[in-house]
C-alpha cells in the first residue's frame, strides 16, 4: 500500500502561494490531491510547489502537474524536486513547462513569469 500524498507548509510568502507535497503522488492520491490544489490555487495563480517530500511520481501525478500548470496559467515554479522525479519529467517534457528553483523555498519570485 502506497503512502498517500499530503499538503503541508501551505502558505503565502510574497505574493505567491507556497505549497509543499509528501508521499507519493500517483493514481491513488492524485484525484484527491488534485483538487485540493485547485482549491488552494490563488486567483493570481502564483505558486510554488515544494516537491522535496515526494517519494514517487506516477503518470498520475504527471497529469495532476500538468492540470495545476494550466490553471495556474503557467504560473507554477517548483522547488525541492528529488533528482530521480527530476529525470522523470524532464524525460516527458513535462519539466519544459516550469520554472524550478533550487532546493529552498524562500525566493517566492521564481514563480513570477
Amino acid at each position: 500500500m502506497t503512502e498517500p500524498v499530503v499538503l503541508v507548509d501551505t502558505s503565502v510568502r510574497d505574493g505567491t502561494t507556497v505549497i509543499g507535497l509528501t508521499g507519493e503522488l500517483d493514481g491513488r492520491s492524485g484525484p484527491g490531491v488534485q483538487r485540493r490544489l485547485m482549491e488552494l490555487l490563488p486567483e493570481d495563480g502564483r505558486v510554488l510547489l515544494d516537491m522535496s517530500g515526494v517519494t514517487y511520481l506516477s503518470s498520475a501525478g504527471l497529469r495532476v502537474l500538468l492540470l495545476l500548470h494550466r490553471a495556474a496559467d503557467g504560473r507554477v515554479a517548483l522547488t525541492g524536486v528529488p533528482p530521480e522525479i527530476e529525470t522523470v519529467m524532464a524525460a516527458t517534457g513535462l519539466l519544459d513547462l516550469f520554472r524550478v528553483a533550487g532546493s529552498s523555498v524562500t525566493d517566492s519570485s521564481v514563480a513570477d513569469r
